[in-house]
């Protein structure tokens, strides 16, 4: 009898021992796609907890519940990873009107950037100066720009495919656009909203104010793509129109947060990491369903697809929901600090942080030669619609773990949806298609599986 169960144990422990790589995968979207838990454990951590902001109450939430879940996985380890994380609120809800010359008003939509002081109590209002860039803020100088609202109006670029490049290509605006206004004498600054769909959701984010004085900082908010439009269609009949705006937030003390990671430790070469992740904390205008709950639970799944199928890996897996992305990277910094204190050997990092939309295939970050190797499994993506394999950028959260030896990877879904969604109040639960998640948990661990099961 001690035998039949050793034998059985042995049978369990290595599962995938006489199959295909294409039987294995097969299997990992079988379980995903019919009895995979990322689209529930989304539907709590998105509608019980809610928008999870770095320093928030939410966060800690989100915190226990990421600890509680892996519990039940039955892991070989779980723990919490103290870090020091900014405290950011927004205060009572931004309000904002176009005042022209006969005194009527037009409510538009805005909300405060993320790290932003406030406007005084009783708000702003001050005539507008709409540019598209710094070149043209530059331009007017000190003489055109103080005093004045600067109205940064440059739109996502439409005619790229990769919408994240269309996003990159304008994203300066948002995140130095105060420290560039304040240098001219500006009293406050309004960004179109990073949005490719024309609609009334303002999209927070971040912004930095760089080295100034706490004196001379501006209050900074986002303005939604269609009350973008009209007050650069009022200004061009009514240059001088006054935009009033109200804006509550404050920036408090450092508090402890902390990284959430689980483990299984490897069968072979337990002290080298394939790790998965996503970043646990979001914005607070919307429940952050797609940025980045989506990264958090289909990384979760990933180690629950190992236990449940029985696949005992060669290398240690962990899954790693970091804290403050959004607006400090805090969570990723200190983690990649930590292993390198331990001397832990990081093989491949995979961070899901596009949404939870149809995957696509996944970004390498790698040498010329592992990328060689990494296209030879391209085929067993096939049957799966699995075809984009690039080299590039990985994510923000695996970068601090880059060395030259090593694969940093991004999974890349379908990008056309995701900015109508990204740091808004619309990024939402109901947003998230239940099979689109699944498929893309599926991607992420048949990768993993081969990168586990042949090396780098």
């Amino acid at each position: 009898m001690k035998k039949i169960f050793v034998l059985l144990a042995l049978s369990i422990s290595y599962y995938a021992i006489g199959q295909t790589d294409e039987e294995v995968l097969k299997e990992i979207y079988k379980s995903a796609l019919v009895e995979g838990e990322s689209y529930n454990w989304l539907e709590t951590l998105s509608q019980d907890i809610g928008g999870r902001l770095s320093g928030s109450l939410n966060a800690e939430r989100a915190v226990d519940w990421g600890k509680e879940e892996l519990d039940q996985l039955g892991l070989d380890k779980v723990w919490l990873q103290p870090v020091m994380v900014p405290k950011w609120v927004r205060g009572a809800k931004e309000f904002a009107y176009i005042k022209t010359g006969n005194g009527e008003t037009t409510n538009v939509n805005i909300c405060a950037l993320g790290g932003s002081v406030s406007t005084n109590p009783l708000g702003l209002t001050a005539s507008v100066v709409e540019v598209k860039n710094f070149e043209e803020l530059a331009a007017l100088g000190e003489a055109g720009v103080k005093g004045k609202i600067v109205f940064y109006n440059r739109p996502m670029q439409a005619d790229l495919i990769s919408t994240f490049e269309a996003y990159g290509g304008c994203v300066d605006q948002r995140y130095m656009g105060a420290v560039q206004a304040a240098k001219y004498g500006a009293a406050g600054v309004i960004v179109r909203s990073m949005n490719l769909r024309v609609d009334d959701f303002p999209h927070a984010g971040s912004m930095t104010y760089g080295d100034l004085p706490a004196e001379k900082r501006i209050p900074s908010a986002a303005i939604s793509t269609r009350d973008a439009n009209l007050l650069s269609s009022m200004l061009k009949l009514d240059s001088s129109l006054q935009f009033y705006f109200k804006q509550n937030c404050k920036q408090l003390a450092d508090v402890k947060s902390y990284n959430v990671i689980g483990e299984i430790t490897g069968s072979q070469y337990p002290d080298e990491y394939i790790i998965v992740g996503g970043h646990l904390d979001s914005w607070d205008l919307g429940d952050g369903s797609h940025d980045d709950g989506a990264g958090i639970v289909q990384s979760m799944e990933v180690l629950r697809l190992f236990k449940t199928l029985n696949i005992k890996p060669k290398h240690s897996l962990r899954v790693v929901m970091f804290m403050n992305e959004e607006n400090g990277l805090r969570g990723a910094t200190e983690y990649a600090k930590v292993a390198n204190q331990k001397g832990e050997k990081h093989v491949v990092s995979l961070e899901s942080d596009a949404g939870g939309f149809t995957p696509r295939g996944f970004s390498f970050d790698c040498t010329d030669d592992t990328f060689k190797k990494v296209l030879n499994w391209k085929p067993l993506f096939k049957p799966y619609l699995i075809h984009y394999f690039e080299q590039g950028g990985a994510g923000a959260d695996v970068g601090p773990l880059k060395t030259d030896n090593n694969v940093t990877v991004g999974l890349r879904p379908d990008s056309q949806r995701y900015f109508d969604h990204h740091h808004a109040a619309n990024d939402t639960f109901d947003a998230v298609n239940k099979r689109e998640l699944e498929l893309g948990a599926a991607t992420m661990a048949s990768l993993v599986y081969l990168f586990d099961n042949h090396g780098i």
